[in-house]
């Protein structure tokens, strides 16, 4: 997507453009579902724990893609200004690792026998709880420390233009991945701000199948109904 309006951002409480607002609630919530679901599955039973499996992979495939996407744009932007991001650069490296040691604890489920399955669920249940505290601290760190080093160094425009970067890098099925996560995470008051944005500047047809497969799939009927209103969406 290459149309200029911001699937992450949301301004922070000072009104400066927050790269990292949205993207980030948006994996929180999505990390603690799938933790509360890791915590509470029969891995004994493969018919329903595959579904699990699935969404887990899935989820540690937007995380990894997120990664990237900080550190070819963000960090890069950092870089050229003269600004170290050496530590959130080893985080990035320990979070590949997690996702490497993450994956094979999947595979050693799958390849289980059925005795032994329960105890390799609590391996990955634990790995992943693991990886979700340190990636809740790494995401703190990055809202706390370097979202104030970029507005030091750029303005709202440019950070658009970073982020912008970033989208038009994505394919049009992870950029709906992506919203399916975070529209549910932010409040209503981001929602409508966010869509409104994208209702005003993409394509009819991309803001509707936007609303279609990823907002209104993740609302309860009441949220749903009180974006609908903010927008003036047609019934």
């Amino acid at each position: 997507m290459s149309h200029e309006f911001s699937l992450t951002s949301i301004p922070d409480l000072n009104g400066r453009y927050d790269i990292y607002g949205a993207i980030h609630k948006g994996l929180r919530k999505a990390g603690c579902d799938l933790l509360v679901r890791l915590g509470t599955a029969d891995f004994q039973n493969v018919e329903e724990t595959v579904f699990l499996i699935d969404d887990l992979r899935h989820y540690l495939m937007l995380a990894a893609s997120h990664v990237t996407h900080e550190d070819d744009n963000i960090h890069t932007a950092l870089a050229e200004k003269g600004v170290s991001t050496v530590t959130l650069d080893e985080q990035h490296d320990d979070h590949r690792t997690a996702f490497r040691e993450l994956e094979e604890l999947i595979v050693a489920w799958e390849n289980a026998w059925p005795l032994h399955k329960a105890a390799c669920g609590r391996k990955l249940y634990l790995a992943f709880a693991a990886y979700i505290a340190d990636d809740f601290a790494h995401m703190h760190e990055e809202e706390a420390v370097t979202g104030p080093l970029l507005w030091r160094h750029f303005n709202d425009q440019e950070i658009f233009g970073i982020e912008m970067r970033i989208i038009g890098s994505l394919p049009p099925e992870k950029s709906m991945a992506f919203m399916r996560i975070m529209i549910p995470a932010i409040n209503p008051a981001e929602r409508a701000a966010l869509l409104g944005a994208m209702k005003k500047d993409a394509p009819p047809e991309i803001f509707q199948a936007v609303i279609d497969f990823a907002v209104r799939p993740g609302l309860s009927a009441g949220d749903f109904a009180k974006l609908a209103d903010a927008l003036k969406l047609a019934a």
